[in-house]
């Protein structure tokens, strides 16, 4: 490992620390070049913001911050900031001054506003610090010319009618990012990059993609494509499920749309993103707007955790290193496509904020704007091998305890290449879609959903490789070096008396100490944290929940049971046959077997079509039954038959429903005869009713649609209304994707041994999922006597 304490390492790639650069320096404590002034900033609830703030507010005790905030739902740009106090790191400064509001009220000045709709600025500003900015690598192209370029320029035309207004001008103080170097190689200098691109023109290309790209998502061949495939996931819900996922693909084609065309765009002009490439842009846009004003520009490369202030190890949320390191440390990122010599150039979030701070300090000439690199592979590199080193020996000191799979092991990297990782990445995808293909045709089972858990697992942990690795594949190769001596001779110049509150040297610590004692113990802990809670709470259900007697309103709550596969382990073609085939000889009995088994696949096409059209198929066959016959005969011999394929524990569950005073109600597309049984169960039981004639024989067709799908949902809420029922504390249980949209209506929907697809929903929705065993003594082919 390279840990280099002097002045430079690897000196032949970087300038001659004895060279006299000319640039501005400090003069003076930064208290005191600080005192009075007032620095506004955007993005004071993001990561470095937050920082930024903290540290002025704790070490600039004469200087005011002024914040640009929005509001967000219901909570004022001031509620937003008192909020923000009120987070550990602000903890002494709300105790000094009594209050949040009293902090804010003697400290800061509030600007309600956003990016790009920036307001009137105030007159009194002296230095604006612009960290506000679109981070995720891969916005859709709109956004993030919306945010990085747009955001910026207004933003300065703001302060600049503002200096106009009071004849003073601030300082400028623009955070960008060292990566706006784009896919450059060797030495990078601390200057503006030289290209030919036009921000206005590409700009406006990008903010018209959108409509173009809602226009083709409109058209006819689109929207068919995109309806074909929400059918096969949903038709058998209903016909307006599958237009609203149909509606959801669409507006998520649209999205990804976006995003590729950023990617592509950026990389077809020489950057690794769209985050880059128009933060690239913003800092052609402040070069320009800014040519009469004093303007600096801080890029810093990847931020981290902290290294000494607030506290050793602070941060929010996660970055660009913490899914990959967590990954690793859970086991699931077997390999990384870096080049184990490239310099992954890390920099802790508070050498950031004091090297900004420290620009603030300075004042550049008028029309010769300022850059300052803020990296750490100048003077102290640390490439991916070694990174790789020290996160494995952390985890193996330290490794997450094990869930039900018990500790995974940690990934050994080898660093084959990219076209390695892409190739093993691809084989792993085909042989899940074909898994995927397999489980489609697999009858509902538990060791079906099993598989599938098992599958899913595989899928996210596909997902997410491929999105980490698409993403991070051009920074994990870069053989950029960010020159620093702006920087460096900045951090010198520092008062002896700031050095230990205002460092910024890079070169300063060493890798195993932050990666090892100080980065990942910070990140690894409220996973930890998280863990620990869902190991003690263990699987406690969060729709099934525990039902108790004397609560008030009991009578406005319905408890609403799906049949077969629910609480009983049967189908409509069993039914069938133990009232048909009794009456029958032996001859007879095969030749009705023979016609079901004959139908049976002409059935089973209409089922995936369409339950109501199974159903309808099906009831056919009881034409000419005696409709009061068929009732006698479910009392007196298929009763016992059907009650023991009841499940216990849906008994089990009704009685609670009942004891604490709801309403329960059967909901199923079984005939009613069939559930003469289980009345006494239920308050309400809603079934189909064969049609007879005037001598009370079955006409084989029913008395009106049968209940599936989303026209259990209309009933629901057409009982609910009439009966004042509160669906929102209202429960629900059934076993198939049809399901879906009556469960969707109620507060409480619970999984019942389900199929595949509604086991997949549940999770997503994060509905309760339950096991009830409906297994039965009796054979499923003997029959009633």
């Amino acid at each position: 490992m390279s840990t280099v304490t002097g002045d430079r390492g690897a000196a032949a790639w970087f300038g001659d620390p004895a060279v006299d650069l000319t640039g501005p320096l400090l003069e003076g404590r930064l208290a005191d070049l600080l005192a009075d002034k007032m620095i506004m900033m955007t993005g004071v609830t993001g990561f470095i913001g937050e920082q930024l703030l903290w540290k002025i507010l704790t070490d600039l005790p004469a200087t005011t911050a002024a914040v640009l905030v929005r509001p967000k739902g219901s909570a004022t740009p001031r509620a937003r900031v008192i909020s923000l106090l009120k987070k550990k790191i602000f903890a002494d400064l709300v105790a000094d001054a009594g209050s949040p509001e009293a902090l804010l009220d003697a400290r800061m000045v509030v600007i309600p506003g956003d990016l790009p709709n920036v307001p009137e600025l105030p007159e009194e500003l002296d230095i604006v610090v612009h960290c506000a900015g679109d981070v995720s690598f891969d916005p859709p192209i709109d956004q993030a010319f919306t945010t990085n370029v747009i955001g910026t320029s207004r933003l300065m035309q703001q302060m600049l009618a503002a200096a106009e207004r009071s004849q003073k001008v601030p300082h400028y103080v623009h955070i960008s990012t060292a990566y706006t170097a784009g896919r450059r190689r060797g030495a990078i200098p601390e200057a503006e990059h030289v290209h030919g691109i036009d921000h206005h023109a590409e700009t406006e290309h990008g903010l018209g993609l959108r409509a173009l790209v809602e226009a083709q998502s409109r058209t006819a061949d689109r929207l068919t494509a995109l309806r074909k495939v929400a059918e096969v996931e949903h038709r058998l819900a209903g016909h307006l499920t599958t237009a609203a996922d149909t509606e959801r693909r669409r507006k998520a084609w649209v999205e990804s749309q976006l995003v590729k065309a950023g990617t592509e765009r950026a990389r077809s002009l020489g950057w690794t993103d769209v985050y880059t490439f128009t933060k690239a842009l913003g800092e052609r846009a402040v070069v320009e707007i800014g040519a009469d004003i004093s303007v600096s520009v801080v890029r810093p490369a990847i931020v981290e955790s902290s290294w000494k202030h607030p506290y050793p190890g602070w941060i929010e949320g996660f970055k660009m290193a913490e899914p990959l390191i967590l990954a690793y440390g859970k086991g699931e990122l077997p390999e990384f496509p870096a080049s184990p010599d490239s310099v992954v150039d890390i920099v802790p979030c508070d050498h950031v904020v004091n090297a900004t701070l420290a620009v603030c300090a300075t004042l550049p000439e008028p029309g010769k704007p300022e850059f300052y690199h803020v990296s750490s592979g100048a003077r102290n590199p640390l490439n991916f091998r070694e990174m790789y080193g020290h996160i494995r020996s952390y985890f193996t000191a330290h490794p997450f305890t094990g869930g039900d799979r018990g500790t995974a092991a940690l990934p050994i990297w080898k660093f084959p290449g990219a076209a390695s990782v892409e190739r093993f990445l691809s084989t792993s995808e085909r042989a899940h879609k074909v898994a995927e293909a397999v489980l489609r045709r697999a009858p509902r089972s538990g060791p079906a959903r099993k598989a599938a858990k098992s599958l899913d697992r595989t899928r996210r942990r596909l997902d997410f490789l491929r999105r980490y690795l698409g993403l991070y594949n051009e920074y994990a190769q870069s053989e950029l070096h960010f020159v620093d001596d702006n920087t460096l001779r900045l951090h010198r110049s520092l008062d002896p008396a700031d050095v230990d509150h205002f460092a910024f040297d890079t070169a300063a610590y060493d890798w195993t100490t932050y990666v090892e004692e100080v980065h990942c113990p910070s990140i690894t802990a409220p996973v930890r944290r998280m863990d620990a809670i869902r190991r003690k709470r263990g699987r406690t259900p969060s729709t099934m929940r525990a039902l108790a007697a004397g609560r008030p309103d009991a009578d406005k709550v319905v408890a609403v049971f799906d049949l077969d596969g629910t609480i009983m382990s049967t189908n409509v073609i069993e039914q069938y046959l133990w009232a048909r085939l009794p009456e029958l000889g032996p001859a007879e009995r095969l030749r009705e077997i023979g016609e079901l088994l004959t139908a049976l696949p002409n059935w089973l096409k209409a089922e995936r079509r369409d339950r109501g059209h199974f159903l309808r198929a099906m009831y056919r066959r009881y034409a000419g039954a005696d409709l009061a016959a068929l009732e006698a005969f479910v009392d007196t011999t298929m009763s016992a038959h059907i009650l023991e394929r009841v499940s216990p524990d849906a008994v089990r569950r009704l009685r609670e429903h009942r004891a604490a005073g709801h309403t329960t109600i059967l909901i199923t597309g079984v005939i009613r005869p069939l559930t003469r049984p289980l009345a006494p169960l239920f308050d309400v039981v809603v079934a189909a009713d064969l049609a007879t004639d005037e001598d009370g024989r079955c006409t084989g067709f029913l008395n009106g649609p049968p209940l599936v799908g989303e026209s259990r949902a209309a009933w629901l809420h057409h009982y609910a209304a009439l009966h004042d029922v509160d669906l929102g504390r209202s429960y629900a249980y059934a076993d198939s994707h049809s399901d879906l949209p009556w469960l969707s209506v109620v507060g409480n929907p619970v999984a019942v041994s389900p199929d595949v697809p509604l086991m997949r929903a549940a999770g997503e929705k994060q509905w309760t999922t339950v096991e009830w065993q409906t297994r039965s003594q009796t054979p499923w082919w003997v029959m009633p006597k």
